[in-house]
């Protein structure tokens, strides 16, 4: 029941942070995990995050925040 309210609260076009941050909790509690494929939107945004281990990747951005 927990999820189906969760999926109809993240399906909202006004979705709150908060209701985002209890479903990622939800799935976490729960051992579910997500692997990146190809071409899909979680790929995609793994492809905008810089690379921890490169030497010359600028980190000074994500510092501030």
């Amino acid at each position: 029941m927990l999820a189906s309210t969760l999926l109809l609260r993240i399906s909202d076009p006004d979705v709150k942070a908060s209701d985002l941050n209890v479903c990622r909790q939800f799935l976490k509690d729960n051992g579910i995990e997500a692997l990146a494929t190809e071409g899909s939107p979680l790929a995609d945004l793994v492809a905008t995050l810089p690379d921890f281990n490169d030497e010359d990747a600028d980190v000074s951005e994500m510092k501030l925040n």
